[in-house]
């Protein structure tokens, strides 16, 4: 791949790879090991470099390729005009990066189930040659500063085209009225959003004199500046050396040193808030900060209201905007952190003891790189181990390196620009859930969809989890064996919902005539011992793991913008996919495991019951909000023939999302309600995706009355559009109760999901 660095760039060991172009053909692309050409290496740049390269306007979208390695999703920019010609693009590039993809408009529908064929007409063009599809997984807007940050300070290059494509998608994100960013695309402006992506910007080659760098820094100055960010801001400010590690709370490694059995030892926290805490941990620990350089030392000016020799960072630990303060802190957290300070580290905290407690959490590290190799939980702790591994072994390690390429499936190009994913994609998740949308429409068996769905089990086939990790116990990690990620398994975190979903999907292909057995019965007991491990006390599921400490241990939540961060919870829709997934496979092999199996389901339904709020509908916490989870709750409820008419909870239910149906058929509930707890709709009016859910909730619970049902269908296929796709709407996701992320496949999954369930129950109805 040819590469043009803005300025001088670090050198990088040339290799050359064969990429699978998407269409089955194939290009030589020439890629660095070290992976980027920085826009600017600062290093001595007053001295080196009079005058800094402006970024670009854009980049020629018609330059992008989206590469598909057997799940593994990175995106190229092909510079040379003869890989243009080697590695066309495809319709799913195309439709990414919202090029004209020249379908021709298809039949109009007569009835429901032409919708859903309509609908697969245009999804079908998107599936990748690995067999899953690809998506955009963004949303929250501290993930990408995340990545820039810890390639700016362990001096990753940046290419032109990166620096370029984050230029625009942060100025398309930004607020419209007063410039700045939240915790998420849809957030209002805080000092969090707007530290780390202004200085992202800053880091990528904007000016601090840009009008759109000008508005965010009013904002920001508005909201009183950088000291009154959160920890995870103040703590990447630390690391970039803008701030000094006084102004951060303490992050001691030496937590990891604690027994087993002590209450608040950091193995008993939620996957992804000891994966964050441990990096963190490590480089605060070292008070590690990046070599200083011109951008550096500008913004110590830009993001202070305070003049920055003068600032007092030990009395601003706690100072934060009330915007970013959704979760205050406890007063024992308020306790310990003074204890840490004033008493642990001055007199108690020894160096051989902060040597032995940073030896430890470097093996962690190393565990956990190992374990992904090194794609890691998430791009939030793959950033943080980045530095900590340039921190430990070096610039030139296979470590960092190894980090580097790991980081290129994380990002996402859209016609917006370049953004960060969640994680390294939705694979597997969106896959079963595709196929489950075409067996709902009743046309697993229809040749003409056989061949998209073939290709999804191959997929599912390859991505089943077929070990537990090494070190399980060490590193405190949950069983995976016949599991599912919710991505690829690479990243090979199995997650409860995830395994029961590709689990029901690949059951119902390889049970439908005309599928061969890719996955046999030996793996499919495999996925099912994994899924039995997945029950808590109370009979509910949780996601990545039971939990390991009860609610109280909020008292120590430390991150602010975030709730139900420090340990894990029960959730209807984690709940609802292992009922649903261990009574299909009990359909098929009654005899394995059966008593197991059959408490385990009721005792998980009972908890269902509980979780029901008294207005009917149940709270979700992956999806938004009441809308989501409610359908899962209302499947849950009808897989043991508990439905609307011979169930109080049931009829509860349905009852509860009968009340939010707006006057043109659909449902629309804001992302407010995720926050607040209590249901609310969204200003912009009905969505296809909580349309959809709701309608699914219904039938699933076998609501008697057919108009309210048929209003909703109406609108879902007034919404589709001619050549079968529908268009992006609101957000569709949540996970920590505050933050919302994006599921661009929904709109296409879940309405013909529902249209297909319609038109099996009602085969009658053209509605239109």
């Amino acid at each position: 791949m040819g590469r043009k660095s803005i300025a001088n760039g670090a050198n990088g060991i040339e290799k050359v790879e064969k990429a699978e172009a998407v269409n089955g053909g194939s290009v030589r692309v020439t890629r660095s090991s070290t992976r980027r050409k920085q826009v600017v290496e600062e290093q001595d740049d007053a001295e080196r470099s009079p005058k800094r390269a402006k970024v670009a306007d854009s980049t020629d979208h018609s330059r992008w390729r989206m590469r598909d390695d057997q799940g593994r999703l990175s995106w190229h920019y092909l510079e040379a005009d003869e890989q243009l010609k080697e590695w066309p693009q495809s319709y799913a590039d195309k439709y990414y990066l919202g090029l004209p993809l020249g379908l021709p408009d298809l039949p109009p529908p007569k009835n429901p189930l032409d919708t859903v064929r309509n609908g697969l007409s245009f999804f079908e063009k998107l599936q990748l040659p690995s067999g899953t599809w690809g998506c955009e997984y963004g949303g929250p807007m501290f993930l990408l500063p995340g990545v820039v940050i810890s390639w700016y300070v362990t001096k990753t290059p940046i290419p032109w085209y990166y620096a370029t494509e984050i230029k625009n998608y942060l100025f398309a994100r930004a607020h419209p009225e007063d410039g700045g960013w939240g915790l998420h695309i849809e957030g209002e402006s805080s000092v969090l959003g707007i530290v780390l992506n202004y200085t992202t910007l800053r880091l990528v080659g904007v000016e601090a004199e840009h009008p759109k760098m000008v508005k965010a820094r009013a904002t920001l100055h508005k909201l009183g500046g950088a000291t009154h960010g959160p920890h995870w801001a103040k703590f990447w400010l630390c690391v970039l050396g803008v701030a000094k590690y006084d102004i951060c709370n303490p992050a001691p490694p030496e937590l990891w040193l604690l027994p087993d059995w002590v209450p608040i030892a950091p193995w008993r926290w939620w996957i992804h808030m000891r994966m964050v805490f441990l990096a963190m941990g490590y480089l605060w620990s070292k008070r590690w900060q990046a070599e200083e350089t011109e951008t550096i030392r500008s913004l110590r000016q830009e993001l202070f209201v305070e003049d920055w020799a003068k600032i007092d960072w030990a009395s601003n630990r706690n100072t934060i905007a009330n915007i970013d303060n959704y979760y205050p802190k406890s007063w024992v957290l308020n306790t310990v952190n003074f204890l840490l300070v004033n008493v642990w580290n001055p007199y108690l905290r020894t160096k051989s003891l902060a040597k032995w407690a940073e030896d430890w959490a470097s093996q962690l590290i190393d565990m956990e790189d190992k374990n992904t190799d090194f794609s890691d939980l998430a791009p939030v702790n793959a950033a943080m181990n980045l530095v900590c591994c340039y921190v430990r072994d070096g610039p030139d390690s296979y470590s960092v390196r190894r980090h580097r390429e790991r980081t290129e499936e994380s990002l996402w190009v859209k016609d917006e620009g370049l953004l960060c994913n969640g994680t390294n994609g939705v694979q597997c998740w969106d896959t079963s859930f595709a196929i489950q949308a075409v067996m709902d429409a009743g046309l697993t068996e229809d040749p003409r969809w056989r061949p998209m769905l073939l290709n999804a089990l191959k997929f599912l086939d390859d991505q089943q989890i077929r070990e537990n990790v090494e070190d399980q116990a060490k590193c405190y990690r949950q069983q995976r064996k016949g599991g599912w990620a919710f991505s690829n398994k690479d990243q090979g975190y199995a997650v409860s919902d995830c395994v029961s979903e590709a689990l029901k999907s690949v059951i119902i292909l390889q049970k439908t005539p005309g599928f061969p057995t890719m996955i046999d019965d030996q793996r499919i007991f495999d996925a099912v011992d994994t899924l039995l491990t997945y029950q808590n006390a109370s009979g509910g599921c949780s996601s990545y793991e039971p939990p390991r400490a009860g609610e109280w241990m909020e008292a120590l939540n430390a991150a602010e913008v975030f709730g139900n961060i420090m340990v894990e919870y029960e959730y209807p829709e984690c709940t609802t996919a292992v009922v649903t997934a261990l009574s299909l496979f009990r359909k098929h092999w009654p005899e394995y495991r059966a008593e197991r199996i059959d408490t385990f389901i009721s005792r998980a339904v009972k908890w269902i019951k509980t979780a029901q709020k008294p207005h009917g509908g149940w709270y979700g916490s992956w999806g938004i909000c009441f809308t989501y989870a409610s359908m899962f709750a209302l499947e849950s409820l009808a897989s043991i023939g508990e439905t609307y008419k011979t169930s109080s909870s049931s009829k509860r239910g349905c009852d509860f999302l009968l009340s939010k149906q707006r006057e043109d058929g659909g449902w629309s509930e804001s992302y407010k309600a995720c926050e607040t707890g209590e249901y609310v709709e969204h200003p912009t009016g009905s969505q296809v995706v909580m349309t959809a859910w709701a309608l699914i909730g219904l039938m699933n619970a076998e609501y008697p009355e057919i108009e309210p049902i048929r209003k909703g269908i109406k609108l879902l296929m007034e919404r589709q559009q001619p050549n079968g796709e529908w268009l992006q709407e609101a957000i569709e996701g949540v996970f920590n109760k505050s933050c919302m992320i994006s599921y661009p496949n929904y709109k296409f999954i879940f309405p013909m999901k529902a249209l297909g369930m319609f038109a099996m129950k009602y085969p009658d109805e053209t509605v239109l």
